[in-house]
């Protein structure tokens, strides 16, 4: 495809020479290029790039500089060589360089307003005193301008102030859209908010649900941006991420997605800060127009750029193969007035054939533009001057507000709008808008014959993606872009304050479990989380098993004093009518060794799995085995201590000491027992709990419900109080009795027995009562207890008895029976001794006294 050029190659060229040479001679004129014509357009490109501090302009842009810029020309050269476009009527041009600078651009518009400016001139006069005779300054009817929105917003608020139309080929600043104050300005691009649109639909139709934004400083990067997020966030699609530093997209390494609306310049910048950062190939970037097509931004980056989708509006390559390629020699700098590039003369080279040419993405907008105008001042020839050829009165001058509401009538629907170089009409909404049409483009460089863009949609209103996408490295699947990946199970999203895309995951700890993604629960009492936290499950069911060893212990020290209980109780039975048996109170011995036995049997029942019946039988047994034993031991003592007290005072025997008697007391203070246990059982009926709080760990996978009976603590020393009250009373009546002289009772083995048992009992106290957290060390302390206090009776109170009757028979006869006179006697002489003695040693002290 050939370079364009007007069909007059030698006057062109000249004026080229003239306009740009004018600007290197001087750097202080604007570079500018005129052609002559019966109207004239005004024409603002970015010939050069932005200068340096102090300087403002830099190097040539040839394809958003120079294409551009002859594509005007192009269009011009077409127009005028139209016999049905503006017959009669010339075109010409005043083409200015904005150098990429709007306060430049500023100052270059202002060629175009020197015709409208009154100038006061009652005071000037020739060297003769006539008035002098001005030249008529160039009048500029319409603007084709420019290309950056910052440029056209500064140019656009001087134009509309001499009511000058203007139609800019590529600014797309959403802000551009305010009809009250830019009602002068139009484009044939669509704004960025469509763009915005176009690209919110791409990035829904990629799955992303949030993305970075990148903007360049200036109306269109940040009002590109603005509109993006604004849309996604009425699409109900998150908020999304907006960063100003390629440091900063790292803060969410997730969020691959990068928007960006910024300038070639930039957009190289941040792919050179990606590749330097090592990130080639995890940014997936997606380009608004300034980005486009363009092969100049990602030069030397194209494995950073791999798989970036950009966007441009829908154009079309213009066929200009006959014409020859035409560069004039431009300076590189204002500053440097001598500096040219090399030019090429015409004919010396042929674009497409002897070298390689891509034309700019914008080429086709500039045709559009100049094609609006003219079709404007077409209709309004027609209008204004039918008939007429050239310019009519009504049309010199060109009134702008008028020209401005020819332009505006592209607007109408029912209007015959002209075909624009895509084969599309040129049309403008209400606010002087193009419609959104776009491409849609990926650069693919791996797994293709010839990397480059490759056309993947289109956006008219709505997206249509009809080609598969390539990713970096070749991937074909849609990489993810997201600022939190899922939660896992049992996680629930904790959202991040005025972001609702992001969120921390927070497991569900202890008992709770994930309710929905937003909520955890706690799990009801009896259960526990499952191990993904997602539900809930029974907790395990435990009791005290015959194989624990909280239960190996009691139940080998129950069968060992089941065992002893036994053998005593068949030893008392086969000896009944021993001396020693009988002396030992046959009746109460019997009664005491029952008590025992069901000491060491309710350790069993304490071990065995709750249920009612055994909840029963714990009750009832707890506390009547001790009731019975020390009932008979009391009873046993008291006896003793009541014969001994008698016979100080007496020889009549104290009443109530026949075996008779004796039974009926013990079964009397054992009933009490019994009947306070059987009103508790009638009360409240026995039965088995589950206690889900004993054994309730921070980890619920340890946590268990413990099977157990309804008997609290206090309930349990409620129903041993008794039994530690006999225990108590008994052991006061061992101690009166210490002093009866051991040949004729059982006293001292009692006291020692009660002794001991209070010891017991007392270390039971604490240990039951500071271990209230576990039933298995509270079982094992009572059954251990219980069955040392039976133990402790059952050994210092008949196993010497067993001995004497077992291994030393002899011993075993029948000695002089004592009544009770003379045991009455007895004591009263061992009383009267025991005085005595203590008078003598008295005296004895009252003689060492006086010695």
């Amino acid at each position: 495809m050939e370079q364009l050029r007007p069909p007059s190659p030698q006057p062109l060229l000249l004026l080229l020479l003239w306009g740009w040479g004018a600007g290197a001679q001087q750097a202080t004129q604007p570079f500018s290029i005129k052609i002559e014509g019966d109207v004239t357009l005004g024409g603002l490109f970015p010939v050069h790039a932005r200068g340096p501090a102090g300087v403002p302009c830099g190097e040539v842009k040839k394809e958003k500089g120079i294409h551009r810029m002859e594509a005007m020309l192009y269009a011009l050269d077409q127009i005028n060589g139209d016999p049905q476009l503006l017959p009669n009527l010339t075109l010409g041009a005043r083409i200015l360089d904005t150098c990429s600078r709007d306060t430049y651009a500023l100052e270059q518009s202002l060629t175009f307003v020197q015709a409208l400016i009154q100038k006061d001139t009652s005071d000037v006069r020739c060297a003769d005193g006539q008035p002098p005779v001005l030249a008529r300054p160039e009048r500029v009817v319409a603007v084709v301008g420019a290309s950056a929105s910052s440029v056209s917003i500064m140019v656009a608020n001087v134009l509309r102030l001499f009511a000058i139309p203007q139609i800019s080929y590529a600014s797309t600043a959403p802000e551009l859209s305010d009809n009250n104050r830019y009602d002068y300005f139009s484009r044939v691009v669509p704004p960025d908010s469509y763009q915005a649109q176009a690209m919110v639909d791409v990035v829904k139709a990629l799955g992303w649900n949030y993305v970075s934004t990148l903007a360049s400083e200036g109306n269109y990067g940040e009002s590109g941006v603005e509109a993006f997020v604004q849309i996604s966030r009425e699409a109900g699609e998150g908020l999304w991420g907006r960063s100003e530093l390629v440091k900063r997209l790292m803060e969410t390494p997730n969020a691959r997605g990068i928007i960006i609306f910024a300038n070639e310049d930039d957009i190289k910048r941040v792919l050179e800060a990606a590749r330097r950062a090592n990130l080639t190939g995890h940014f997936l970037w997606v380009g608004s127009d300034s980005w486009g097509s363009k092969i100049s931004p990602i030069l030397k980056q194209e494995e950073v750029a791999e798989g970036a989708v950009t966007i441009l509006p829908k154009r079309a390559s213009i066929d200009v193969s006959s014409r020859d390629r035409l560069l004039a020699p431009l300076p590189t700098t204002p500053s440097q007035p001598h500096a040219a590039e090399p030019h090429l003369r015409p004919g010396e080279e042929r674009i497409g054939r002897d070298s390689t040419y891509e034309q700019e993405g914008k080429v086709q907008f500039v045709i559009d533009a100049v094609y609006a105008m003219a079709h404007a001042l077409h209709d309004m020839h027609l209008d204004l001057c039918p008939g007429a050829p050239g310019l009519c009165d009504h049309m010199d001058p060109v009134d702008g507000r008028t020209l401005l509401h020819y332009i505006l009538k592209l607007s109408s629907p029912t209007y015959s709008h002209p075909t624009g170089s895509a084969g599309t009409p040129v049309m403008f909404n209400e606010n002087g808008d193009a419609p959104g049409r776009y491409d849609i483009f990926q650069y693919q460089l791996t797994n293709t014959t010839v990397p480059g863009y490759k056309a993947i949609g289109q956006w008219t209103e709505y997206l249509r993606l009809n080609v598969s996408m390539q990713w970096s490295g070749g991937q074909q699947e849609i990489p993810s872009s997201v600022c939190s990946l899922p939660c896992g199970p049992g996680e629930r999203k904790k959202m991040v304050k005025g972001v609702p895309c992001c969120w921390h995951c927070e497991l569900c700890d202890g008992y709770q479990y994930q309710l929905d993604e937003f909520t955890c629960e706690t799990c009801p009492f009896d259960m526990r989380p499952s191990p993904n936290r997602t539900a809930c499950r029974p907790t395990p069911i435990v009791k005290l098993e015959w194989s624990s060893p909280w239960a190996v212990l009691p139940i080998c020290l129950a069968i060992c004093g089941i065992l002893g209980t036994t053998f005593v109780l068949v030893t008392f039975v086969r000896h009944n009518e021993t001396p020693i048996v009988r002396a030992s109170g046959r009746e109460l011995s019997y009664v005491l060794l029952t008590g025992i036995f069901l000491i060491y049997t309710i350790t069993f029942l304490m071990i065995a799995e709750p249920g009612m019946v055994v909840c029963a039988a714990r009750r009832l047994l707890l506390g009547l085995g001790m009731a019975i034993s020390y009932s008979a031991l009391l009873t046993k003592t008291n006896r003793i201590y009541r014969i001994f007290e008698q016979g100080k005072r007496s020889v009549t025997p104290p009443r109530f000491i026949s075996p008779t008697s004796q039974l009926a007391i013990t079964f009397s203070l054992s009933a009490v027992q019994l009947v306070g246990t059987l009103a508790w059982l009638g009360v409240r009926p026995p039965h088995s709990v589950v206690d889900y709080e004993e054994q309730r760990a921070p980890n619920p996978e340890a946590a268990r419900g413990v099977l157990k009976c309804d008997m609290s603590d206090l309930s349990l020393v409620c129903c041993l109080a008794y039994s530690l009250l006999l225990m108590v009373t008994c052991t006061v009546y061992a101690i009166k009795a210490r002093g009866v002289p051991e040949t004729f009772n059982e006293a001292k083995p009692i006291g020692f027995t009660m002794y001991t048992t209070c010891i017991v009992w007392l270390a039971f106290v604490p240990i039951f009562f500071g271990t209230a957290q576990s039933i298995y060390i509270q079982t094992t302390t009572l059954t251990v207890s219980m069955s040392l206090s039976a133990s402790v009776s059952l050994g210092m109170l008949y196993v010497p008895k067993v001995y004497v009757i077992v291994f030393h028979p002899e011993q075993n006869v029948a000695k002089r029976k004592r009544s009770f006179k003379a045991a009455a006697a007895a004591v009263s002489a061992s009383t009267r001794l025991s005085q005595k003695g203590n008078e003598r040693q008295n005296g004895a002290g009252t003689a060492q006294v006086g010695k």
